[in-house]
């Protein structure tokens, strides 16, 4: 797990081609424009989904991990609280499912504030809760760029 400010995304591009496409959608587009909804990038291998929610109570919260895409959280307006565990400290609740990339798990791990301009980038060992609120419920915009992983 990564996290830091989008003025720092940059750095990172040189794991993947694909991430470098990734940092160079989010810095290149005025994302607090962006309207709700999947953006291609380059077909399924990198695609964007804006999205406008309000954030919950961390007991409606559910940890989730990926195993075909990295995720890019970026934070466009708004902050939320992510939570974050290394997969072998969880237990599989839900066995993944390829339609949908994900499985989910019961977990105890520990949670960081993604603030307004800032990322989060997440690999299949990393098992996260997204979309927490901080102290209120507050509405929110983020962009979840996915990364289909190099074979």
């Amino acid at each position: 797990m990564i996290t830091d400010s989008l003025l720092h995304i940059g750095q990172y591009s040189s794991v993947s081609s694909r991430l470098k496409l990734a940092a160079q959608f989010l810095e290149t587009r005025n994302c607090r424009a962006l309207e709700p909804g999947k953006y291609e990038i380059d077909g399924d291998l990198v695609y964007a989904l804006v999205q406008h929610y309000e954030t919950k109570p961390r007991e409606k919260g559910l940890w989730e991990a990926h195993r075909q895409y990295l995720d890019v959280q970026y934070m466009a307006e708004g902050s939320e609280r992510l939570g974050y565990v290394p997969i072998g400290q969880t237990e599989v609740t839900r066995p993944y499912e390829s339609d949908g990339d994900y499985a989910l798990f019961a977990a105890s791990g520990d949670f960081f504030t993604l603030r307004e301009g800032h990322f989060a980038l997440f690999a299949p060992h990393d098992v996260h809760m997204p979309g927490i609120q901080l102290e209120t419920v507050q509405s929110v915009k983020k962009i979840v760029i996915k990364v289909l992983i190099d074979s």
